[in-house]
């Protein structure tokens, strides 16, 4: 699983013209699922950004989460984030999870922020959306976790506490 977050001070997101999903201050969450992701990932994820200390204190720190700063989250799907520009001049989208087994684990990640009080707005699965932000800071963090590789004890992630 891999998602980008950008600190926001609005964002909505839009299908055919009209809104689906806005929210003030908080952050936005592109989500790109990968092949042989699972309930693991969605767990450390939504730890990971539920209790992310990303918003200023006064004195210039990151040290105020969601909670503490009436903040939200809006939860985008965007499978391009499983793809690979290394090779050719088309990217390669074999990394991304199937639509089928993609779009339950967005909604159990929803799911499980939303049980931890946060409040969250979403986009839809597999539209073609357009969404609109303003980055505030700008402050853009890339959060990847890999399940285990078979045989190996390793998994690919940056999601230790």
């Amino acid at each position: 699983m891999r998602i980008v977050a950008q600190r926001v001070g609005r964002a909505e997101v839009r299908i055919g013209g009209e809104v689906v999903g806005r929210i003030g201050a908080g952050l936005v969450l592109l989500v790109g699922v990968e092949t042989g992701a699972g309930p693991e990932q969605v767990e450390r994820a939504a730890h990971r950004f539920s209790s992310l200390r990303a918003f200023d204190d006064g004195e210039g720190h990151m040290n105020r989460g969601l909670d503490e700063v009436g903040g939200e989250l809006l939860v985008v799907s965007q499978f391009t984030l499983a793809g690979s520009i290394r090779r050719g001049r088309r990217p390669d989208f074999a990394a991304a999870e199937r639509p089928e087994r993609a779009e339950p684990l967005v909604s159990a990640l929803v799911a499980a922020l939303r049980e931890r009080g946060v409040r969250v707005a979403t986009g839809v699965f597999r539209a073609m959306m357009e969404v609109e932000l303003v980055n505030d800071g700008p402050v853009t963090f890339v959060w990847e976790d890999r399940p285990e590789e078979p045989g190996t004890g390793v998994r690919g992630s940056d999601s230790g506490d």
